[in-house]
């Protein structure tokens, strides 16, 4: 299958055929296509915009879910200090231990999760979230969320910091995206970003059962190199770029090798007994591979800072 690369617009090549949603069992089948020009992974044939709206109302976009025992479960615990524990030694791939000043703008805020984290330390933090239902609960929160998408949003008075956590992949142009992402920082203002990394272990590791395939909302699928030369050709100079392996993430890879069938939801992904025993598992036996991974640039998750030039 040959497509047009959605950054330089090359025809690209198939490196993987018959990928298939190995979370809500969308019973449709991808391609992961490269192009030979810039490198960059994409997957195959995209959805158009439409399309993507209709998969996100139907499988992914938070819609209203509280008090079961798996939203309880999670809040109790991203409400303790043992989260802060398992972010140090977990790594922190949403940037919740980062301390600062100045205006964020988190998109893609969902509930309001991360803006709490943002606000207590030390920021002015405000969402962009098109989903009404997730909006409305951040707001409640007295968190300021527009409603807006990215293209058409503009701002009183520009960011310092704007935060696409594991949102950039999800972008049918994410070279259109970084630029919009430009223009509502103020000088040298910082970009924070994760995203997976297509060059992983646990890629090679899982083939097309890998988690973070995700089609067909992983759009594109970012290497170092890939991602880096983004950034520069956007006007956007990389401070710190550093690789985390989660243990959910290899938790989820190993549950979608394990259970997960095309055109059927994989349910032992939402079951918190098993997903939490497989990350202290994890977490306490596999350790040492975890970071062999992420210090031979083959971590599962790239986590940028980049600054505005």
């Amino acid at each position: 299958m040959q497509v047009d690369c959605v950054l330089c617009h090359a025809k690209t090549d198939e490196t993987m055929v018959n990928v298939f949603d190995t979370r809500f069992g969308i019973n449709s089948t991808y391609a992961i296509v490269c192009c030979p020009l810039c490198g960059l992974e994409q997957t195959a044939p995209l959805p158009c915009q439409d399309e993507l709206n209709r998969l996100y109302e139907t499988y992914y976009n938070f819609g209203g879910e509280m008090n079961t025992g798996y939203t309880r479960l999670r809040t109790r615990f991203l409400d303790s200090f043992l989260y802060r524990i398992w972010l140090a030694l977990d790594g922190d791939i949403s940037f919740h231990l980062n301390k600062g000043s100045g205006k964020l703008l988190d998109v893609g805020c969902n509930e309001g999760r991360g803006l709490e984290f943002y606000q207590g330390h030390g920021f002015s933090a405000e969402g962009l979230e098109l989903n009404g239902k997730a909006a409305a609960v951040a707001r409640n929160k007295g968190f300021t969320v527009y409603d807006s998408t990215l293209e058409g949003f503009t701002a009183e008075r520009r960011y310092d910091v704007i935060v696409l956590s594991n949102v950039l992949e999800h972008s049918l142009d994410p070279g259109v995206m970084i630029q919009h992402i430009h223009r509502l920082l103020t000088p040298n203002g910082v970009v924070w970003i994760s995203c997976p990394n297509s060059q992983s272990w646990l890629r090679s590791m899982f083939g097309r059962y890998w988690i973070n395939w995700h089609v067909p909302f992983h759009i594109v699928h970012f290497s170092p190199d890939t991602l880096k030369a983004l950034l520069l050709k956007s006007h956007f100079e990389v401070v710190d770029m550093r690789q985390e392996t989660p243990a959910l993430w290899v938790a989820h890879s190993l549950i979608a090798g394990l259970f997960s069938r095309p055109g059927r939801p994989t349910r032992q992904l939402r079951s918190a007994p098993l997903v939490a025993s497989l990350i202290l598992l994890i977490r306490g036996l596999l350790f040492p591979l975890l970071w062999l991974g992420n210090l031979s640039n083959r971590g599962d998750c790239l986590v940028v800072s980049a600054r505005k030039i």
